[in-house]
């Protein structure tokens, strides 16, 4: 669903998937002391979860 919203919306992003890359994974916890996904950062503000609301927020 993410992926989806972002293209729709023509944001570049880049996706790396935690469960098979370690360095993403810890990135990842050193940035958000957490373990969530989708997790986006958007401008250094950090997204957990889709909230179409916020996005649109951060994204306009």
């Amino acid at each position: 669903m993410v992926k989806e919203y972002l293209s729709h919306k023509g944001v570049d992003f880049e996706e790396k998937d935690i469960s098979i890359d370690a360095e993403a994974r810890e990135e990842m916890f050193n940035r958000t002391k957490r373990m969530a996904v989708p997790t986006l950062i958007i401008g250094g503000e950090v997204v957990i979860g889709f909230d179409e609301n916020r996005l649109n927020k951060l994204l306009h």
